[in-house]
């Protein structure tokens, strides 16, 4: 373990990172360099498919989620779906009133006047196109957002809290920190069900949720800002927006599966938290750490 003090601004930002041999030294000094040159707290966790390549930076610290827990709801939905509790192909009915025009939704942009939709395609929206709208409609579905939090509980899985749906997140700044995980935390999510050695999911719900990760389409300059054209990542992004009193970002993150031209893949998990900066700094910030990782693996590869 390694902690390193810094002061920037005016804020003390206490890094703590946590690696294994594997890892260089390289690599953690870049990722410090990158995370301390900028009035934000940062959280990576990074491991290796093999298990054995890891790292992490303020790993264990609770990180607020924003969008990325769209990612924990569609493994529960899915889940129920394996268990005959729930059907791809029931309808959902969403209704005129549910269409809020405060939150971002593709979904009311295509059915303006509300639709019975496929839960497949509540799901594709919710995943790939962030939809609040369809991602309400599922915590609906499920029974509330605690019950995608006890999903996860009885699986074994620590440090994930999903407290709100999308509405409230939205409408109350405060309390968007009841959702919140830790970079390894959500590491350990994406390794545990694209590994899948345990069954968590079926053949068919595991390929869709991870075909809906690779077609996500929010988050360009995040983990694939910096990656050569046409690199896999299966990934979510969450963001908060900026609190306009205090300038404060809460959550800029992005957490996936990023794949490797020879085949194989690691899992990467960044959030920026508490942030000064504006919108494509913290955007930069993921964006140079998933370089960085990038740099090492294809280097490792050789």
């Amino acid at each position: 373990m390694i902690q390193v003090r810094t002061f920037t601004t005016g804020l003390l930002l206490i890094l703590v990172f946590h690696a294994s041999a594997q890892i260089p030294e390289s690599l953690r000094d870049k990722i410090y360099q990158i995370a301390s040159a900028k009035n934000a707290t940062v959280g990576v966790s990074i491991m290796g498919s093999n298990g054995n390549d890891t790292l992490s930076l303020n790993g264990e610290n609770r990180f607020p989620m924003q969008s990325v827990f769209k990612f924990h709801i569609a493994l529960a939905v899915l889940s129920q779906i394996d268990q005959g509790r729930l059907s791809l192909d029931q309808k959902i009915k969403i209704q005129k009133k549910d269409l809020l025009p405060g939150l971002h939704s593709p979904l009311r942009e295509k059915y303006p006047n509300g639709a019975s939709l496929p839960l497949s395609e509540v799901l594709s929206y919710t995943v790939s196109s962030s939809d609040n709208v369809g991602c309400d409609a599922l915590l609906r579905l499920l029974g509330g957002p605690q019950e995608v939090e006890r999903y996860f509980v009885r699986n074994n899985f620590q440090d994930i809290s999903i407290k709100i749906n999308e509405e409230v997140m939205q409408n109350n700044w405060d309390l968007q920190f009841q959702n919140w995980t830790t970079p390894n935390a959500a590491s350990k999510v994406l390794k545990s069900y694209y590994h899948n050695q345990e069954k968590l999911l079926s053949q068919k719900s595991h390929d869709f949720v991870w075909k809906e990760m690779r077609e996500t389409e929010t988050g360009k300059n995040r983990l694939k800002g910096q990656l050569p054209k046409g690199t896999v990542v299966a990934h979510k992004t969450g963001s908060s927006g900026r609190n306009k009193s205090t300038g404060i970002t809460a959550a800029v993150n992005d957490i996936g599966v990023v794949f490797l031209p020879n085949g194989e893949y690691y899992f990467i998990s960044v959030f920026a938290s508490n942030s000064n900066e504006d919108l494509p700094t913290n955007e930069k910030i993921i964006a140079d750490i998933s370089k960085a990782a990038w740099d090492y693996f294809i280097s490792s590869a050789k």
